[in-house]
């Protein structure tokens, strides 16, 4: 009985589905029987129009059929609109189309004006304004629906003007102030109409500003709503400049604000928080042009937003009221220059070619006498009063998609292999394919077993770091001051082509120990001497011992320099690399005594743990001697002397506090010194503001005048219990992570003393936001009026008098490269692995990029195992082509030692590949403390369409290595140039494909027709399902017109492979899988770079089944060896927020972690860093089945760890 119920009940369900979908289709025939045989049936029409009407009010399928693909209800509807005459059958037809477009219709909107019901509806309007008096009725469900539809019409804007429409609505408007139900759908249709320019100022003449003055008024619980309305509109208008002025000329600023103030003291239960921000906003707009930002100031604006907003900041639902009140406080905030003669670097390089265009060719034909700094015009914007004239044309390009940047050329998609050069050409390259003929008959390869570790280079032991005696100089130079801030090192080595006399060779590569006057407090050392690589001159070599008293040390240590100016200490003005210490401008600090004794011959102990069995600090010294920096670098940073172990304790992603980030400057404090002459240092200035907060300046990347980020320097000179605050002022990229969680970087040589050797996460009170410090259009990509960003963080040191280093990231130096290059191929197995460490070429300031090649060794001479080495297929990775993407070396050195390691799954990989690497594609960038590009000043992350022999050599012939390679039909299987990404979390990949590119242009009939081969999605997935940093939601797969002459894409195009992939790992941490919550650091940056190749590992499983049938076991055990070494463990006792007081209170973290544009559009446009389209959102919205994939569900399984 049951049963039958349940079957009548849906018996009775489909008929009446099929009753009404029969019905709606009758109901449509007849109207269209109506319109097309002309018939005066005007009953009938107002019938029939009636029954669609109800049948749309109570059913929402009726609305999707009526929208469906393929449906003709909407031209039916609209055709009888154009067509009749009769009133009732108007307001029906109406009423449904406002059934049609309301809540949760965007689709159905963008079909209404797709089939002309815009021009249909502006057509009415025009018709029934010729009434007198009008249909009320008629005017607000007109003027509603074209509200609804304006925003989804880009030429509305165009047709309202040409159609007369645009003057109707202002005139309806004027006539019915007091009729607000008739003017708040006008009034929301004129604001539609504003977007674009030209109406805008049209309605401005028309004296529409002053219009909507008499609406908005003070507070009022009345006509709220219309309120709202008028003040967005109004909003609208004053975006034109035009408009503004005619605002700030008729004293509105001064009652916008007075208004505002109303609001902000009648609303206290915060209901009418929109009507305050639409305020705002009008007074945002104003203040876009120079005059308003003269008039908010001339009444007192800042003070009145500075007090209301400190009002509000108890209240979190007010905090869009803050933000747009301190945005439009910053933006009017008088604009300084930087404190810099120039902003061009303070190093120069002259290049071998000079480019024929483009902003290096522009730095070079600038006179030096040019101010550079701040252009005069830069805060003019005053002038476009007469340009904004009508012009049909624009509404072209007001509005932009989101995906402009997509490439929507197909034939530009479809790749092409070019060689680009003759095969003959290419020739050249073929010696660095030695493999490819090598027999290998007078290889001994019998022995499997490994080879231990070279015994020549003591790893474990201790490191003697002595102290040194009394350093005196015998010259009286005016400017140098005697010092006993000296370190235990000095290490005066002779560089290769120095002019040093004969009476230092013999000292060649010898560590010269040197007596000095030691400082010490009751427990630690007070100041280290540096390590350096000076080239001291001949009447520099006699030293002798002598104590100093404490009056003496006194002076030394404390007293500033007299010749640095008040504007504080410049760093590297010219190119002088003699030791001293630099002190910051400011008040002399109170006189103290400072004991000091002679501490001659005594020890400081280093113990080196035996996991830095790659780093070795002699071998370090030694390289560092033959690396060519345009300063000419003498010192070397302790931190890359002593090397950097992962800490032992997890660091988690920054709580950011809710509300004001404030902190206590207190009144004492000593001045700290700077400095930052050592390879891949980067601070230029630094300036005193208060007794301890320093604005530090960031030099420029070598031949550029911006490209500001990257920073790594040194502080001493420190207390401890005391916050000192730093505020880097120059930054140049619109967003950081900074301000989601991510911490500064920061290296305690006393922690290295004492076992401790490694960077950690410090500080707290971190913010990034933009500051008052004006860029001049040549350091803003020519865009005027652009400004600065600040990153400012506290920190409090853990001991007194130590040495610390601060970095945008873990640093990673070109020689810290060479050296592991050096260890890697000192402790390998000839007998296991083939690995060769050839020069590719010379960078334009002579340094060597190298070229690393890893495979296994056949397993014997005979023609079978030769032929299969040969014919394994290649992978090609690159590296650091971005100086300041430090953690991308990281990465890149987790796939080096994993590749070489002696485990099985790793010999397995080398037999199934022949990896191609060039592990630092811009050596120069990254010795010379570059953010972006080398020393040609250019980005060569741009350069690989058309790279120049003589100023991107690394670009040209890494380019000409895999040319090589697809002549001879030897195609890497996959390419992959590893990354760091700032503003983003987690690792993830960009890729290249034709359809996923189609997919999100919207131009579905061109990708509907395209066959693509979807292997390219392989390897991610099999990241995202081994890798815990890896997130497949990030990946895209898109090929922007912005990055076509990427590494990524050049080699997709005109190379051909298929697998071409850019690698991003986030400079912050990560927000899903094993990682969540905390920052990332060398460990599982490392890690991600053994989990690539365990990636390439399984891809060859998939794409080889029948060659390759290792059992999935090994895998398993693999995958938990590679977690298993990065474990992360704690140590009782040792808290990174105790020591460094990073802790904070219980926190508030916003829930949308990073918005897309944190303050609209004024603070993403701004960025002159390579523009990442966001398409990532939709990334996992084209999701190709599994066996499109090429993974079947067994594979899936099979790959998938527990």
């Amino acid at each position: 009985m049951t049963d039958l119920s349940k079957m009548n009940k849906l018996r009775t369900s489909s008929e009446k589905s099929l009753t009404n979908n029969s019905r709606i289709v009758s109901l449509l025939t007849q109207l269209e029987k109506i319109n097309a045989e002309c018939l005066v049936e005007t009953d009938t029409a107002r019938y029939v129009t009636s029954k669609i009407l109800h049948l749309t009010q109570s059913q929402e399928k009726i609305k999707k059929e009526m929208t469906a693909k393929g449906s003709t209800g909407i031209e039916v509807i609209l055709s009888t609109l154009e067509n009749t005459r009769d009133l009732q059958t108007t307001l029906n037809i109406l009423n449904i189309l406002i059934e049609l477009v309301a809540v949760g219709g965007s689709r159905r909107t963008s079909v209404l004006v797709s089939k002309g019901g815009t021009q249909i509806l502006l057509q009415l309007l025009v018709n029934v304004s010729k009434d007198s008096p009008p249909n009320e009725d008629l005017m607000v469900l007109l003027h509603s629906l074209l509200a609804k539809i304006g925003p989804k019409d880009k030429k509305i804007g165009v047709k309202a003007r040409i159609s007369g429409a645009l003057n109707i609505t202002l005139n309806i408007v004027k006539q019915n102030l007091q009729n607000q139900r008739l003017i708040l759908p006008c009034l929301q249709v004129l604001r539609v109409y504003s977007t674009n320019s030209v109406n805008a100022v049209s309605l401005g003449k028309n004296g529409v500003v002053e219009l909507m003055f008499k609406i908005i008024g003070p507070f009022s619980k009345k006509n709220t709503g219309l309120m709202k309305v008028a003040l967005d509109t109004l909003a609208a208008l004053l975006k034109s400049k035009t408009n503004a002025r005619r605002a700030v000329d008729r004293g509105y600023v001064h009652v916008l604000l007075t208004i505002y103030v109303d609001w902000h003291r009648h609303d206290s239960r915060h209901r009418h928080m929109l009507i305050r921000k639409g305020i705002l906003q009008s007074i945002k707009n104003v203040t876009n042009t120079k005059l308003g930002r003269k008039a908010f100031l001339d009444v007192s604006g800042m003070k009145i937003l500075y007090n209301t907003s400190q009002e509000c900041l108890a209240v979190r639902t007010l905090d869009p009221l803050v933000n747009t009140s301190s945005l439009i406080m910053r933006k009017c905030y008088p604009k300084n220059r930087l404190p810099l003669p120039t902003i061009r670097s303070a190093f120069h390089f002259q290049l071998p070619v000079i480019p024929g265009n483009g902003p290096v060719a522009h730095l070079y034909s600038l006179p030096p006498e040019v101010d550079d700094v701040v252009d005069e015009s830069d805060d003019n914007d005053d002038t476009e009063t007469d340009t904004e004239i009508e012009n049909d044309n624009e509404d072209d390009i007001e509005q932009h998609f989101k995906n402009d940047d997509i490439e929507t050329d197909i034939n530009k998609l479809k790749p092409k292999q070019e060689l680009g050069r003759s095969t003959e050409d290419l020739k050249m390259y073929e010696k660095y394919f030695p493999e490819l003929l090598e027999d290998f008959q007078e290889y001994d390869l019998v022995s499997k077993e490994p080879k231990p570790f070279s015994t020549d280079v003591s790893l474990g032991g201790p490191i003697i770091v002595p102290t040194a005696g009394d350093e005196q100089s015998p010259t009286n130079h005016p400017l140098q001051i005697e010092d006993c801030n000296k370190r235990p090192i000095s290490l005066s080595l002779v560089k290769k082509n120095s002019n040093t006399g004969n009476s230092l060779q013999h000292q060649g590569d010898q560590l010269k120990l040197h007596s000095s006057c030691q400082c010490l407090n009751h427990e630690l050392v007070k100041g280290l001497d540096r390590i350096t690589l000076q080239n001291t001159p001949q009447n520099e070599q006699s030293y002798s011992s002598r104590a100093m008293t404490p009056k003496e040390c006194k002076t030394s240590c404390n007293k500033p320099l007299q010749h640095v100016s008040s504007c504080g200490s410049v760093l590297f003005e010219g190119r002088s690399v003699q030791l001293g210490k630099l002190c910051c401008s400011g008040a002399d600090p109170e006189e103290e005594e400072v004991s000091c004794s002679i501490s001659l011959g005594e020890q400081v102990m280093l113990d080196v743990p035996d996991l830095l069995q790659l780093h070795d600090p002699e071998l370090y010294i030694e390289i560092v001697k033959n690396t060519k920096s345009v300063p000419e670098y003498s010192e070397v940073a302790y931190p890359d002397y002593f090397g950097h172990l992962p800490p032992p304790f997890k660091e988690p992603i920054l709580e950011r506090p809710y509300g004001v980030q404030s902190y206590t400057v207190p009144d004492e404090g000593d001045v700290l010194k700077f400095n930052s002459k050592f390879e891949s240092g980067n601070l230029r200035k630094v300036i005193q503001i208060r007794k301890n907060e320093y604005d530090l300046i960031l030099n420029a990347d070598i031949n550029s005048n911006h490209y500001h980020q990257w920073f790594y320097f040194e502080v001493s000179g420190m207390r401890t219990s005391i916050a000192y605050r730093f505020n880097i002022i120059n930054c140049e990229k619109s967003n950081s992570q900074f301000n989601y969680g991510m911490q500064p970087l920061m290296y305690s040589v006393q922690d290295a003393l004492n076992g401790q050797p490694w960077w950690i996460r410090v500080g707290t009170d971190i913010c990034y936001y933009k500051n008052h410090f004006s860029r001049s259009s040549a350091a803003a990509g020519g865009q005027k009026g652009k400004s600065y960003y600040t990153t400012t963080f506290t920190v409090s040191f853990p001991h007194k008098d130590d040495v610390c280093y601060f970095a945008y990231h873990y640093p990673y130096t070109y020689s810290a490269l060479m050296m592991h290059l050096q260890k890697l191929e000192s402790t390998y197995n000839p007998q296991q692995i083939y690995f060769r460490h050839d020069v590719l070429c010379e960078t334009i300031s002579g340094n060597n990029c190298p070229l690393v090649t890893i495979t296994a060794m056949p397993e014997s001479n005979y023609y079978e195992h030769i032929c299969q080495f040969r014919n394994r297929p290649y992978i090609f990775l690159s590296a650091r082509v971005h100086p300041g993407e430090t953690n991308a070396s990281w990465v890149m050195k987790g796939t080096l030692e994993y590749l070489m390691g002696n485990n099985p799954t790793a010999q397995t990989l080398r037999e199934s590949y022949i990896f191609k690497i060039v592990p630092m594609l811009n050596p120069d960038g990254v010795i010379n403390g570059n953010h972006r590009c080398s020393l040609s000043g250019e980005d060569l992350n741009r350069q690989w369409q058309n790279p120049n022999p003589d100023l991107h050599p690394t670009i040209y012939h890494a380019k000409g290595l895999l040319q090589y390679l697809s002549a001879i039909k030897r195609l890497p299987l996959v390419y992959c140039d590893y990354h760091g990404h700032s503003r983003k979390k987690n690792v993830f990949m960009y890729g290249c494909s034709i359809k996923e590119t189609m997919w999100h242009t919207n131009v579905s009939a061109a990708s509907c027709d395209l066959i693509e081969d979807i292997g390219y999605r392989t390897l991610p997935k099999i990241l995202s399902q081994t890798a815990p940093a890896f997130c497949m939601g990030s990946c895209s797969f898109v090929v922007e017109k912005s990055k076509e002459s990427t590494a990524r894409v050049v080699v997709w195009r005109e190379i051909g492979v298929q697998r071409s992939y850019t690698m991003e790992s986030t400079l912050c941490g990560c927000d899903q899988g094993k990682y969540k919550g905390y920052q990332i650091g060398t460990r599982e940056l490392e890690e991600m770079g053994a989990k690539f190749c365990f990636g390439l590992l399984r891809l060859k499983r998939l794409t080889s089944p029948l060659e390759y049938n290792l059992p999935p076991s090994l895998f398993d055990i693999e995958n938990d060896l590679i977690e298993s070494s990065c474990k992360v463990t704690s140590i009782t006792g040792l808290k990174p927020s105790s020591r460094y007081s990073c802790s904070s209170p219980t926190t508030y973290v916003m829930e949308e972690d990073e918005p897309r544009f944190l303050e609209e559009v004024d603070y993403s446009a701004e960025s002159n860093d390579e523009p990442d389209v966001d398409l990532t959102n939709n990334a996992g919205d084209y999701e190709p089945s599994l066996q499109e994939d090429g993974l079947s569900d067994s594979e899936i399984s099979r790959t998938h760890l527990p």
